[in-house]
């Protein structure tokens, strides 16, 4: 976000997306294909009016983003779609198609992972150089990022405490990554199993995902990037990697945009599904920055260690996570055991009159009602993990991207 705006103005919103062969549903590394311009020249990133495609590490991706901060959800679905539609007529002639949700079912990272060659290559090879970027967590996985404006510190303070307070939250309703290596992995939320240890070498880069409390650029700087800097050094000898990229908190202080990118919610199955998410997380961010339900105080006075156990518990059982912390409970008005998808129920039942929401609502009932997208696959999969029945599955997942409409068993 290159004007600095304040908060909510805006959103910026990124989504990627797998490229697959049309028939096998096997990773097709031909990003290329979609990033060449005009001339003929292959780019990081091409801008597309309202969104903008760009590549990030490996070449079996493609990013859509809205191209700069927008305040139109309703526009960007459509535009989203439009591109979709782009997308998949140029990659037809590869015999390919893009596929949505968080992970590969099958895909074998170690033999598969192929990276990004052209822009910003040296970037991520120093990356696959200090961690070694052939493994689920690095290369088989798809997000949507959800990036919220702020204007200066005391937005900052607000926009950072509300968000690292409700942010556990999150898996149990955008779970979408139950099978790797064709089975079950135990997690429905298994991308962001992967995402807290991907690092693990060098801890201070993600910590406990959600973030520490920060609540000014001096503090943030001083206790992230600082730490950031001198932790990586040893390992990054030419200089390449800046400890702003370095930095993988779920929730991520970008001081240069102005903004907090959140990195934890797994990519749904369509542009409608991810969007009606990013409007409900916003009004949820917005209620507790305006302190309606919960004071600031209360949300400040949760430590990032009991914070990180809740996450751990919607990361692992999704909206069948019973939430037991009796002290989270009670700060948000609830008491005794309550599921992830009780919580979500109450969250959207609550703030379903707001503007911001009503065209969402009857999207957001049904993705409450239905369960995460993870838990609607593992349903309809009903314990075949067979190679032709995850691709007929998968392949419902990839209709479901095409005619933006939620995926059901």
């Amino acid at each position: 976000m290159s004007k600095r705006l304040h908060l909510f103005e805006a959103y910026g919103v990124e989504l990627e997306y797998m490229i697959v062969d049309k028939d096998s549903l096997e990773i097709k590394p031909i990003a290329e294909v979609l990033l060449t311009n005009d001339a003929g020249e292959i780019e990081g990133e091409l801008e597309k009016g309202m969104t903008a495609w760009s590549n990030e590490l490996v070449s079996h991706v493609l990013e859509m983003k809205s191209n700069g901060p927008t305040s139109d959800l309703t526009g960007l679905r459509t535009k989203f779609n439009a591109d979709i539609a782009e997308a998949n007529r140029l990659l037809a002639v590869k015999n390919a198609m893009l596929l949505s949700s968080a992970a590969h079912p099958w895909m074998n990272p170690s033999k598969e992972t192929k990276l990004w060659q052209h822009d910003s290559q040296e970037i991520y090879h120093a990356y696959d150089r200090i961690f070694g970027c052939k493994g689920h967590g690095w290369s088989n996985l798809q997000s949507t990022h959800i990036n919220l404006p702020f204007y200066d510190d005391e937005e900052f303070s607000k926009l950072h405490t509300a968000i690292r307070f409700m942010m556990p939250m999150i898996p149990a309703l955008t779970a979408a990554s139950p099978i790797l290596d064709s089975k079950f992995t135990g997690y429905l939320d298994k991308r962001l199993y992967y995402y807290e240890k991907n690092q693990s070498k060098i801890p201070i880069l993600t910590g406990k995902v959600v973030p520490e409390r920060l609540f000014t650029k001096h503090a943030y700087q001083k206790h992230v990037y600082d730490k950031i800097a001198a932790a990586i050094k040893p390992f990054d000898t030419d200089n390449i990697l800046k400890p702003v990229w370095l930095n993988s908190r779920g929730a991520m202080a970008r001081f240069d945009r102005g903004a907090i990118e959140i990195r934890i919610v797994d990519i749904q199955e369509c542009p409608g599904a991810d969007l009606a998410i990013v409007a409900l997380i916003t009004e949820l961010v917005k209620t507790l920055v305006k302190e309606k339900w919960v004071s600031f105080e209360v949300q400040q006075s949760f430590d990032t260690e009991d914070l990180h156990e809740v996450l751990k518990g919607s990361v692992r059982n999704a909206s069948q996570y019973e939430v037991t912390n009796a002290d989270y409970l009670k700060a948000w008005g609830l008491s005794g055991s309550v599921t992830g998808g009780e919580f979500w129920q109450m969250v959207h039942e609550k703030l379903s009159a707001n503007t911001a929401l009503i065209e969402w609502n009857e999207l957001l009932k049904t993705l409450i009602s239905k369960g995460t997208l993870a838990e609607r696959i593992m349903q309809a999969l009903a314990g075949d993990y067979s190679r032709e029945h995850l691709k007929e599955v998968y392949s419902g997942v990839a209709k479901s991207l095409q005619s933006d409409e939620l995926f059901m068993p």
